[in-house]
């Protein structure tokens, strides 16, 4: 009798930590333009106290996504991938936030600001990612972008479950 208890108070507890991040989810846009294939994604409800109280102490805050683009079939086919970073350093005596965007372990850009706006659209916004060529791409044929994305250092849950939050669209390639 008491294993069935802490069973159902396990589930109950996995289900709550489920419940609690399914606040956050990812938006994601593709675009087509140019003969290229494009990302627009941001990560929702992101931001939070927990996240936030992590930069003001100092720790490096990193928001990690991996985006890859697929093509629907009986067995889905990887188009592209690709692994972007952002990452905020605070330092406490200026006050300042270094930023730096990641992309495939390159750094793309960097800049240092003491809004805590910028911080925030800095973190969990990417615009017009570039994914590949659309001649990789088949004409009519369904495809989706799935992104999975992970903050460091991570609040988490009870039990460490839900450590990622992952979103996907499809769209249909129309050259």
């Amino acid at each position: 009798m008491s294993r069935r208890i802490l069973l159902c108070c396990a589930a109950i507890v996995a289900a709550l930590s489920v419940i609690a991040r399914a606040a956050e989810t990812v938006r994601i846009t593709p675009i087509t333009v140019d003969q290229k294939v494009y990302v627009t994604f941001e990560l929702t409800d992101a931001f939070t106290d927990a996240i936030r109280q992590a930069i003001q102490s100092g720790l490096r805050t990193t928001f990690s996504y991996d985006v890859a683009l697929r093509m629907e079939a009986w067995v889905d086919r990887t188009i592209a991938t690709t692994v972007v970073s952002t990452s905020d350093q605070y330092d406490n005596l200026t006050r300042q936030h270094r930023l730096t965007r990641t992309v495939d372990g390159r750094v793309e850009e960097a800049t240092v600001t003491d809004d805590e706006a910028v911080v925030r659209a800095w973190l969990t916004k990417w615009k017009r990612l570039p994914l590949c060529d659309t001649t990789k791409l088949d004409a009519t044929r369904d495809y989706y972008v799935r992104i999975s994305a992970r903050a460091r250092p991570s609040s988490g849950s009870l039990i460490g479950w839900a450590s990622s939050i992952t979103g996907q669209t499809k769209f249909t390639f129309i050259p």
